[in-house]
């Protein structure tokens, strides 16, 4: 099946109640058929439920979907992308050892790796650039990932994902990719060499503003097993479940399965099933709304481009931008509707056009049907320093626009008005 067609029916059919919908399973825990069985199930002997904080059905219909969409083995399902961003990291570090990051970061992610796993014992090297090269020559012995977003937020640069996987590769440790503002839909980082993608589901795929979620996708390619020693998480018996063997029990899942028994069963960031049901209604629509985002993203980027009050437009979907032939490459030309911009006048007419929008809603979300603004340095980034601003990508005028499903007309009509009151 193709995407659209998946994220509408994939994984899921009903035969007891032939219900067409994917119900709510509201519940805590499920019965056991025996004692053997219960042994069984929480052994990871076999398939199964038994506690709402391991696994749901709804929620597994969910996981199954995206798995499917990201040409993925398996997936698990969280209760934030923050969440799938710190379980996708810890499930393949120890105390010593480091993770290598591209720089242009969302702010959380930023604060998670500059301050928080340092304390837990992970260093987290930032790269000079996101360029293969500049990643490359900060592994050493200790690096237990490669970190990057597909298209950074909000710095907007697309990441050469091949070349960076080959790197990863060369030097024995995978490649974990945020696909947020890219989706599955545009791309795939799989197909071309990622072995983990996580997603922020509270994004474009959830696409209403309503719910919080986040998502990891095990590629089910990285050969953990080859690197015994590096990876022992996989390759040695887990005590905590009569001594099972990742690699050798899931080979082609391994990854997720640790991350679920180890990660979530233990430190319980778990997704609702209600929660599970809303974001899988936003994902059968998904394919239709990018098709309005990116068209009016694209006319509102040409908008600004032409408007003497605007001073720089970070847009990769021109030509004339260092990432477009990436862009063509990853996304076949077709660029997502977050975007960057600065005015004429700096950081003061860009507090100014924020305050003076009228359809688009102040927040600090982004991939909702409603236009949306954030002005970076003072909301989402407003506690990194001038050196880390610079790091990430985020100038002190920049405007960051996620353009919603409104009809163009009364988007640029407010945009014309706010920039009007700027005094640019």
């Amino acid at each position: 099946m193709r995407d659209e067609t998946i994220a509408i029916h994939g994984s899921f059919e009903d035969g007891a109640t032939r219900s067409v919908a994917v119900p709510i399973y509201q519940t805590v825990a499920h019965d056991f058929i025996n004692a053997d069985h219960a042994a069984a199930v929480f052994d990871l002997e076999v398939p199964g439920f038994h506690y709402n904080r391991i696994l749901n059905p709804t929620n597994a219909v969910l996981e199954k979907r995206l798995a499917a969409l990201e040409g993925g083995s398996a997936a698990l399902s969280v209760s934030s992308g923050s969440a799938a961003v710190a379980y996708a990291v810890r499930n393949v570090t120890t105390m010593g050892s480091n993770v290598v990051c591209a720089p242009q970061l969302y702010a959380a992610t930023y604060m998670l790796f500059a301050h928080v796993l340092p304390e837990e014992g992970v260093e987290v090297r930032f790269a000079a650039d996101d360029r293969p090269g500049s990643l490359g020559r900060l592994i050493d012995e200790n690096t237990k990932a490669v970190f990057c977003e597909s298209i950074g937020n909000p710095a907007g640069n697309v990441i050469d994902i091949a070349a960076v996987a080959d790197v990863a590769h060369r030097h024995g440790v995978p490649l974990i990719v945020d696909n947020t503002i890219a989706t599955p839909v545009l791309l795939k980082p799989i197909e071309h060499g990622a072995d983990v993608v996580i997603h922020s589901l509270t994004k474009f795929i959830g696409g209403h503003g309503t719910t919080l979620g986040g998502a990891i996708i095990d590629g089910g390619r990285f050969p953990w097993a080859d690197y015994p020693d590096k990876f022992p998480m996989f390759s040695r018996p887990d005590p905590a479940y009569h001594g099972v063997v990742y690699n050798d029990d899931f080979p082609d899942s391994a990854y997720v399965v640790r991350c679920r028994a180890v990660g979530l069963r233990n430190k319980g960031s778990v997704l609702s099933p209600f929660n599970a049901f809303l974001l899988l209604q936003g994902l059968e629509t998904l394919a239709l709304r990018l098709e309005r985002h990116i068209e009016n993203g694209r006319r509102v980027a040409s908008y600004l481009r032409n408007d003497p009050r605007v001073a720089w437009v970070n847009y990769p979907g021109f030509r004339d931008h260092a990432d477009h032939e990436l862009v063509k490459r990853y996304l076949d030309g077709r660029y997502p509707s977050v975007f960057t911009f600065g005015l004429a006048g700096g950081y003061e007419a860009g507090m100014k056009f924020f305050d003076a929008v009228k359809l688009f809603k102040r927040l600090v979300n982004l991939g909702d049907a409603k236009s949306l603004v954030a002005h970076p340095a003072s909301t989402t980034h407003r506690q990194l320093s001038a050196e880390a601003l610079a790091t990430v990508g985020v100038t002190p005028d920049m405007v960051r626009l996620s353009v919603g499903l409104e009809h163009i007309d009364d988007i640029l009509e407010d945009i014309d008005q706010a920039l009007a009151a700027t005094g640019s």
